[in-house]
């Protein structure tokens, strides 16, 4: 994939819970954010910060995860000057709440902060400062979305949360999802616009399809979603 030039990036996977990591620097400064860390892989991305040389200053979840254990508290402990971020909507405390508009600048790039609830409350989408990248937390998954029967999910928000902030990026936009469960890594918003089977229905279609999933519960809700309103520190 072509990558703006002064951009490092990496996808990373845990296999547990199929959550990707994103980790982003400015090649440069070495100033880096790192996006959903899972508390399964905290010595991996630890380990991968230190040995690039980089300066991790943002760690941020898009949104308080039902299925994982955020790293955030931990990594906070081990990457001095770390800070943790999350929408102020989650209702889960980190040193930044985010909001609509806001930026998490990272040497000469930054993410802009969208707010896209649905899946939860607190979900944020973040677009990269040139609209290269969009992080989708569980807003936007490939070819599917977020779920809507837990938390505080609404199938109505999340499918104008997808219509008004992320279908109205540019085409050629990177869609990075929090998961995949079929080894998918990335897709683009044209792609989504046209072939995603849930978003491409009418809004009440949408709204019937997801009252019908009938999904088991994460497994584990009762220990996550706890743990991570508190930056996975028990």
């Amino acid at each position: 994939m072509a990558m703006r030039q002064g951009l490092l990036f990496r996808q990373l996977f845990e296999s547990e819970s199929c959550t990707y990591t994103y980790l982003l620097a400015d090649t440069e400064t070495k100033e880096a954010v790192i996006i959903d860390p899972v508390l399964e892989t905290l010595d991996r991305d630890v380990k991968l910060v230190k040995e690039l040389g980089l300066n991790l200053t943002v760690a941020v979840n898009t949104h308080c995860h039902a299925d994982h254990i955020t790293s955030t508290g931990l990594m906070k402990q081990r990457i001095l000057g770390l800070k943790s971020a999350i929408s102020k909507l989650s209702g889960a405390s980190a040193d930044i709440q985010l909001a609509e508009g806001d930026k998490i600048h990272f040497g000469k790039h930054y993410l802009v902060v969208k707010e896209t609830p649905g899946h939860t409350d607190g979900c944020s989408t973040l677009v990269l400062d040139d609209d290269l990248m969009a992080f989708t937390g569980d807003t936007l998954l490939i070819r599917g979305c977020g779920r809507t029967d837990f938390q505080q999910g609404s199938s109505s928000r999340l499918y104008d949360s997808i219509h008004q902030k992320i279908f109205t990026l540019p085409e050629g936009c990177l869609i990075y999802p929090a998961h995949d469960y079929l080894g998918q890594t990335v897709s683009t918003v044209g792609e989504e616009r046209k072939l995603n089977p849930r978003l491409t229905k009418s809004k009440e279609e949408f709204i019937k399809i997801m009252e019908n999933l009938n999904l088991p519960k994460p497994k584990k809700i009762d220990i996550s979603v706890p743990a991570n309103l508190v930056c996975g520190l028990h």
